[in-house]
């Protein structure tokens, strides 16, 4: 596991991050090297951040009866192995060195299955509100332990791995400060301009 021993990991944690577990992993294939890093955005209920409901969806614990939308994903069993919050603050669900299950159906350069290769990584938002300073710096971050540990080569979103059933990030994401940021890493051809 890469992230044995790197700088600020231990067993696939990362030191600065608020460590919470989630029941929703598995085990990546013998011989799996980590390549991919795969953005997503969520916010629950819809277009409302804040809260604890993002941690109790990752958990398991999130109560149906507490917003009329939470009906629909009641029993829905995902995690990501980090959620970067408005604020900045970056929580991690799941170790590194496991399997996530974030990514779902999914294709990258047509290598199936990114659950088995990727770390997901949840930005508090929605396709149609740009993303907070603070989450830029935090995810740059994030992204740069990430890299140091792991042998990953490029950066997508979920809607590039999963295209016509997924649309995050969303087109508020700021690809070109990536791009600028991470020249090492290859970014969807989409984005990549």
């Amino acid at each position: 596991m890469a992230g044995q021993g790197a700088e600020g990991w231990q067993d696939g944690w990362l030191a600065v991050a608020r460590r919470v577990e989630s029941p929703n992993f598995g085990l990546r294939p013998a011989g799996t090297r980590v390549s991919l890093v795969v953005l997503h955005n969520i916010s629950l209920p819809p277009e409302e951040f804040g809260g604890a409901y993002v941690e109790d969806f990752f958990t398991n614990r999130l109560n149906p009866a507490a917003h009329p939308y939470f009906a629909e994903i009641a029993g829905v069993e995902v995690s990501a192995h980090f959620f970067v919050r408005r604020d900045g603050e970056i929580v991690q669900f799941v170790s590194a060195d496991a399997r996530a299950w974030h990514a779902g159906r999914s294709s990258w350069q047509g290598r199936e299955n990114c659950n088995d290769y990727s770390i997901g990584v949840e930005l508090e938002g929605s396709d149609c509100q740009p993303f907070t300073p603070a989450q830029y710096a935090a995810l740059w971050s994030l992204l740069e332990a990430i890299r140091v540990a792991y042998p990953v080569v490029a950066v997508a979103g979920h809607e590039h791995i999963a295209p016509g059933r997924k649309s995050d990030p969303g087109p508020c994401f700021d690809w070109r400060s990536l791009a600028t940021r991470f020249p090492q890493l290859a970014l969807p051809e989409a984005v990549a301009k």
